[in-house]
């Protein structure tokens, strides 16, 4: 694999020890669970290095906003390449429209900043604090079967 790549993420400017500041500091949002649409809007190729239950392996670092009633909030998710988690790689490919159902998929990264797709968030607890957590990628909306919908052979 070639480790030689753009970095996609704003990781930001330097600040000087004198600078001026302008920006104040936002507060932080807690989605209500549920399904929400997103964009990709940042990714860093990075590596995992194992543990019990994976092998040592890249890892994608995909940070997805999501434009709420209470402003818009911005979720990363770490996507482990490993055979193990093939799944979840198949999922989020398939929400933002990259890979169709039952078909294989030669993963482009390069197209994923900028995609749109659908997620299931849940709420995460940690040291007193709850945090939004992408519990799931969901397929795009016009591929879900609708609930009293028309369906072939159904009467």
């Amino acid at each position: 694999m070639n480790e030689n790549y753009q970095n996609q993420v704003d990781i930001g400017q330097a600040l000087d020890w004198t600078d001026t500041i302008t920006q104040d500091y936002g507060e932080y949002i807690t989605l209500k669970p549920g399904e929400y649409e997103f964009t990709v809007t940042g990714l860093s190729r990075e590596r995992y290095e194992g543990s019990d239950k994976l092998p040592p392996c890249p890892k994608a670092v995909i940070t997805c906003s999501i434009n709420s009633a209470q402003g818009s909030v911005e979720i990363r998710n770490n996507l482990f390449l490993t055979t193990k988690t093939e799944g979840l790689l198949s999922a989020f490919f398939t929400s933002i429209g990259q890979k169709k159902h039952g078909e294989p998929l030669r993963m482009d990264w390069t197209k994923v900043v900028g995609a749109k797709g659908r997620c299931k968030v849940s709420n995460r607890e940690y040291n007193g604090n709850t945090y939004n957590d992408i519990e799931r990628f969901l397929p795009p909306a016009e591929n879900q079967k609708q609930s009293g919908g028309f369906a072939p052979g159904r009467f």
